[in-house]
């Protein structure tokens, strides 16, 4: 009689699960939506004349604390120039093996140059895949965006890319020693 009764509670169990709401995602086909502001991969940023923000200060790197972050800074010419200050980054790596999604790299950046996407699959089959590199990373060409090394086109100094424009009245009285 013990073991009907055990069955029975079996049974109950399974029918009261097959009438429950399904909460069953297909992950792969329809990925849910992620937050808006979810921290995923990393982009480089550039201007809207192509150049990159990046001026290869390694402050992200300073700041990260899993120590994710490799920059290696070079100086631009007036024949190669990739940014509009006086350095850029050559060599920018993210490895997203140690990579803890804080976002202190963000707050580091004094030229916002890197930001998170919602990017969030970063699986690998290797650990050395999980190394993105600056060409990775680069935010890709838009329509009117020329490919670095070119001369400024927005300004004549680098203060007029940062500071929105070399006639710009919506700069700051004060932005002058920025």
């Amino acid at each position: 009689m013990g073991m009907i009764i055990g069955a029975a509670k079996g049974f109950g169990v399974t029918f009261s699960h097959m009438f429950k709401k399904v909460v069953t995602t297909e992950y792969p086909e329809k990925p849910d939506a992620t937050a808006p502001r979810y921290h995923g991969r990393h982009i480089l940023n550039r201007h809207p004349d192509g150049l990159e923000k990046c001026i290869g200060c390694e402050l992200c790197a300073w700041a990260c604390p899993a120590d994710a972050i490799y920059v290696e800074g070079g100086d631009n010419s007036e024949q190669g120039r990739f940014s509009p200050g006086e350095r850029y980054a050559t060599i920018y790596q993210i490895n997203y093996a140690r990579c803890i999604f804080c976002g202190l790299c963000i707050e580091a950046c004094p030229t916002r140059s890197l930001t998170m996407s919602n990017e969030y699959e970063l699986a690998r089959d290797s650990r050395k895949d999980l190394i993105f590199t600056k060409e990775m990373l680069l935010a890709p060409l838009l329509a009117g965006m020329e490919q670095p090394p070119h001369p400024m086109r927005l300004g004549e100094t680098e203060k007029d890319y940062y500071l929105s424009g070399p006639s710009n009245p919506g700069t700051s009285v004060g932005a002058e020693g920025v």
